[in-house]
């Protein structure tokens, strides 16, 4: 039987302990841009994977598309693998108020409301950061000071249904075709907003709560790239501000595993 795991094709050795995630493939090359020693030790679908030396530490940074199910895939594969460490660098839209573009949001936890991670356990089950690498997000925004905010995410499907933008007379339009816009998607993103919860994306509801069931070590920090549905510019900029997203994550990383050394497996 094969040892290479079904989706990315990655094997025993191909993976660090230390994983930083992102969306886009692209973002990959940017997270190892100033690593050494690296090797891309996959390029399929919507993974590209790149295992290298960040200061001495052995990394690896994975894109896993956009949304919870290739999320899933993914952290499945590479845990398997053994890694146990998982930092989430990615793009947000603002919720709350006080947020600016190109702030960044570190998650403490997660709202799940995506369909993957209700397929693993009940919905009860909480989607919660590890605290160690939420502490480490912190400390390493704020020595760089960087605009930085900590609390809830709400973590979605469906990209389209569930933005919106601020229309000239202050009512909420539709991103999607034709306008469609049920009238239970705005009280939704009004509910979210009074509840508290900062900002919104799609991948850390599963991305925490697999981590919480396996025994994984997992955070999230993103960048503010649009706010909805506050007034402002209404395109979204997702690369506003990420090169500093990416030396917080980094310097995080450093810091747990420096209080935590690598489990030898």
């Amino acid at each position: 039987m094969s040892d290479a795991q079904p989706i990315t094709g990655c094997r025993p050795g191909d993976i660090a302990q230390h994983v930083f995630l992102c969306g886009d493939p692209s973002r990959v090359a940017r997270i190892a841009a100033s690593w050494t020693e690296t090797r891309e030790v996959c390029n399929v679908r919507e993974y590209r994977i790149v295992t290298g030396q960040r200061n001495g530490l052995r990394v690896t940074a994975a894109s896993t598309g956009i949304g919870a199910p290739s999320t899933a895939v993914v952290l499945e594969e590479l845990a398997k693998l053994g890694a146990h460490t998982f930092i989430r660098i990615g793009n947000s839209g603002g919720l709350a108020e006080s947020l600016a573009l190109g702030d960044l949001v570190v998650t403490t936890g997660a709202v799940r409301d995506d369909g993957t991670s209700r397929s693993y356990v009940i919905p009860e089950y909480p989607a919660v950061a590890h605290h160690e690498i939420v502490s480490r997000l912190l400390e390493a925004a704020h020595e760089h000071r960087h605009t930085v905010h900590a609390g809830i995410t709400w973590s979605l499907d469906a990209f389209y249904a569930r933005n919106a933008v601020l229309g000239a007379d202050g009512s909420m339009q539709s991103m999607s075709v034709g306008g469609y816009w049920p009238s239970h998607l705005e009280t939704r993103i009004r509910d979210m907003q009074a509840a508290g919860v900062l900002n919104c994306e799609m991948e850390s509801g599963v991305l925490l709560t697999l981590a919480g069931l396996f025994g994984l070590r997992a955070g999230c920090v993103c960048v503010v790239s649009d706010r909805t549905p506050w007034p402002g510019p209404a395109e979204i900029d997702l690369d506003l501000n990420m090169a500093a997203c990416i030396d917080v994550a980094g310097d995080a990383m450093a810091r747990l595993a420096e209080s935590s050394p690598p489990v030898q497996g």
